[in-house]
């Protein structure tokens, strides 16, 4: 797994804001500023939903507007869709359809309850330059990440 002070890998993955499919890049983000990337197992798996749904409630969003929030699994973009809808989840949700960007950044599983190369739950704060200011992988996927860290994290740039 990559950690505090490695490069991040760049990427590009098609994905929604809950209302069009796109491709999103992390160097076109971090040039606006910190970019939390949240890797997450399944749309509407009951711990997802608790992790993605806490992410808008912390306020990020109306503290600093310069963070970035890229939600990141395996699913399709148009699973996605319905789930940023239905939870109204206010950032986007990206498609590593392949597994490559969860195995570059040394977050993927091989197996979890009978799915095949999913996306271990993961948060990194990126910052403008592209280096990993933070780094996190459940050790166990139903663990939810320690937002004060992240929060943290992303006060110190």
């Amino acid at each position: 797994m990559l950690t505090a002070g490695d490069a991040a890998p760049d990427f590009i993955l098609p994905g929604t804001d809950g209302e069009t499919v796109r491709e999103y890049m992390l160097a076109e983000h971090t040039r606006d500023g910190p970019v939390v990337l949240a890797f997450y197992l399944f749309d509407f798996h009951p711990a997802c939903t608790d992790e993605l749904c806490g992410i808008q409630n912390l306020g990020w969003f109306d503290v600093r507007e310069d963070v970035t929030v890229l939600g990141i699994s395996r699913d399709s973009a148009f699973s996605h869709r319905a789930f940023a809808r239905e939870y109204d989840i206010p950032f986007p949700l990206l498609t590593d359809s392949d597994g490559a960007v969860s195995e570059r950044y040394g977050v993927r599983l091989d197996e979890l309850a009978g799915h095949r190369d999913v996306s271990n739950r993961a948060v990194f704060v990126i910052d403008g330059d592209t280096k990993v200011r933070y780094a996190w992988a459940a050790d166990d996927p139903s663990t939810q990440p320690n937002w004060d860290e992240v929060r943290a994290a992303l006060d110190g740039l």
